[in-house]
């Protein structure tokens, strides 16, 4: 995702991935963390139903735009998280 301010872009990239109990917690690169019960979005169901082991496999796409679990053959683009407009 682009975010312009004052004509300085800026490209929003995922730096970390954790997952307790039941949320998902991302750490951006300009450290902010978006943090996400995963229970409560429908959108998240295939993470919600995954054990803790899968949750824990997840891998950064190169370009830091999306967060991707191989095991589980799904993954978030970071844009609509901030958005919160995820694609179902």
């Amino acid at each position: 995702m682009v975010t312009s301010t004052n004509n300085i872009s800026l490209q929003v990239k995922a730096k970390h991935v954790r997952c307790d109990s039941n949320t998902l917690h991302i750490t951006l690169n300009d450290d902010r963390e978006i943090s996400l019960p995963i229970e409560r979005y429908p959108w998240l169901k295939w993470l919600a139903d995954a054990t803790a082991q899968q949750r824990a496999k997840w891998k950064i796409e190169p370009s830091g735009f999306a967060i991707y679990w191989d095991e589980l053959d799904d993954g978030i683009e970071v844009e609509h998280l901030l958005s919160l407009n995820p694609l179902a």
